[in-house]
């Protein structure tokens, strides 16, 4: 029912992979629809394209290795929750972002993950 979402939100992935790896955070703030929801344990904030520059850059900022696994669940052809399961610089994570379709592109709105409060 999802085939081509699939691949899309593959090749979405994919571009923000090598963004990230690259340090490249204005285009990666590009591929979002802010103000994205930040939730992690017991805190819940949404963040503005400043926020997320300032946030990603202070995490972006060394040499990056990842490994990822991605899991699309799709809600509908427009809403995908993506569970990833991975490593990033030596450290186990899994995280989901909820992804929504705007016109005829993916973007990242919500990003889950433990720990970082």
């Amino acid at each position: 029912m999802y085939g081509m979402s699939y691949d899309e939100v593959m090749q979405w992935f994919a571009q923000w992979d090598e963004l990230a790896v690259k340090g490249d955070v204005e285009k990666m703030a590009d591929m979002a629809l802010f103000p994205i929801n930040t939730v992690t344990d017991g805190s819940a904030t949404s963040w503005d394209r400043e926020k997320f520059i300032a946030e990603m850059s202070a995490q972006l900022g060394s040499d990056v290795q990842m490994e990822s696994t991605r899991t699309p669940h799709f809600i509908n052809d427009n809403l995908a929750f993506v569970i990833t399961d991975g490593t990033i610089n030596g450290y186990t994570v899994r995280y989901g972002d909820l992804l929504v379709k705007v016109g005829d592109e993916w973007k990242f709105q919500t990003m889950v993950q433990e720990g970082w409060a």
